[in-house]
């Protein structure tokens, strides 16, 4: 933790920096990091929009923390078991080696560990450990997508009772979330409608400013709709339109139809999509696609689809 790594990284632009690690802070990262650093504050929010950067912001916050001995361990909290390995990797080629948990070769990353990545269910089985290292010594914890603690209550009650002795703790997200029901511990809410609390974050980010500084991508989303018909169990044949308003019942039906690989609705709408595409290049030669599915069976449909519609072979 001595000196930077940071500065020894390839460049965040226009080339690409390995996930989470790019050398030079972009403006938003360095302005967010003075913040964090002229305030000290125990918690604090970063609501950055996806695909600004803010692993990179999380980690160097997390160097100056280790670097001046603010903290002596740092744990990262994710809410997917993949993103345990994605931030350990990151982690580690700034000079932070933080135990993913995942057992094999990777236990090989290095001898002594400054840390360790968990899930947010992982900490619900385990909270008296993490409880336990942040009362034995000083502990900077990320909450990951801190809004996904709110997908369960015993997320939420563990991370307080982990957590609550930690010298530090930095929550990150991708958009301001309300509290329906169960607020998430080290969260600041403020009213914004009668009967409504939404987070209150310490530094914002969002998709108009990362879109003004190239930092991200304009996304253009189209609206389909179209006739469904299908059959019934009882033999019955059932009609209805997706553009209309329909009950949850109809709608589930609709759209089990219209998602069907075998269906006409797909092929349709891909090839549609397939035209849009190709106009948007002509202006943006490197513009891509994206097909969002419903499992990785139908997602592999879809592309057998797209390969015989446009002759090139899509990535799964």
């Amino acid at each position: 933790m001595r000196t930077s790594p940071f500065d020894s990284l390839p460049p965040a632009y226009p080339l690409r920096a390995p996930w989470g690690t790019a050398s030079s802070l972009r403006a938003w990262q360095r302005e967010a990091f003075d913040l964090y650093t002229s305030e000290a504050p125990r918690d604090f929010l970063c609501v950055a929009t996806p695909g600004a950067g803010k692993t990179t912001f999380a980690l160097r916050v997390a160097h100056h923390l280790l670097s001046n001995r603010i903290v002596k361990r740092v744990i990262v909290v994710t809410p997917t078991e993949h993103l345990k390995s994605q931030w350990a990797d990151a982690a580690a080629r700034v000079g932070i080696q933080l135990d993913p948990g995942t057992g094999g070769a990777r236990r090989g990353r290095s001898k002594e560990f400054d840390g360790s990545v968990v899930t947010y269910a992982g900490v619900a089985i385990r909270a008296y450990a993490y409880e336990a290292i942040c009362n034995a010594t000083d502990v900077l914890v990320i909450f990951d997508e801190i809004h996904h603690a709110g997908d369960s209550r015993s997320w939420g009650d563990a991370l307080e009772d982990s957590f609550e002795a930690a010298t530090r703790r930095l929550s990150l997200t991708g958009t301001p979330f309300r509290s329906d029901e169960h607020q998430i511990p080290f969260v600041t809410y403020e009213e914004t409608a009668p009967g409504v609390k939404t987070s209150r974050p310490d530094y914002v980010y969002g998709y108009a400013e990362a879109l003004a500084d190239h930092v991200v991508r304009p996304v253009i989303f189209m609206n389909y709709g179209g006739p469904m018909r299908w059959r019934t169990k009882a033999g019955d044949e059932v009609e209805v339109d997706l553009g209309t308003p329909l009950t949850k019942d109809l709608t589930a039906h609709a759209w089990r139809t219209a998602l069907a690989p075998t269906g006409e609705w797909i092929p349709a709408v891909l090839q549609a999509a397939s035209t849009r595409l190709e106009e948007a290049r002509r202006h943006v030669p490197d513009a891509g696609g994206l097909v969002i599915a419903t499992d990785q069976t139908q997602a592999r449909a879809y592309a057998r689809i797209l390969e015989q519609l446009t002759g090139d072979k899509p990535t799964v």
